[in-house]
């Protein structure tokens, strides 16, 4: 008996499924065929869509998003030179430590 690996879709792909549902051309059945998914999924992505459109041009929440994307980048740069740092300061305890030895 083998198990089955649940298979994960990019979000460009749910958005461009959903937007096939939404334009109602095919019923779920035929675009979750074309697709290989699940007619459930289609339904869902369909319904997520549905929902979040109204938020997508409310000019807050473009904000949010940058300002959540200038975070994101903030705190890798604070992560990275932290670990550079860190690095620095125990080289240099190495090399003190070495000097102490030598005199």
């Amino acid at each position: 008996m083998s198990i089955k690996k649940r298979k994960y879709h990019s979000s460009n792909f749910k958005a461009k499924v959903a937007l096939e549902a939404l334009k109602e051309r095919e019923t779920i059945n035929q675009i979750a065929t074309r697709y290989k998914v699940h007619p459930n999924m289609v339904t869902q992505w369909k319904r997520q869509l549905f929902e979040s459109l109204p938020n997508c041009f409310n000019r807050k929440n473009i904000k949010e998003s940058k300002h959540e994307a200038l975070t994101d980048s903030l705190y890798q740069q604070i992560g990275k030179l932290k670990v550079d740092l860190d690095w620095l300061k125990k080289k240099s305890e190495a090399i003190r430590s070495r000097k102490t030895y030598v005199d």
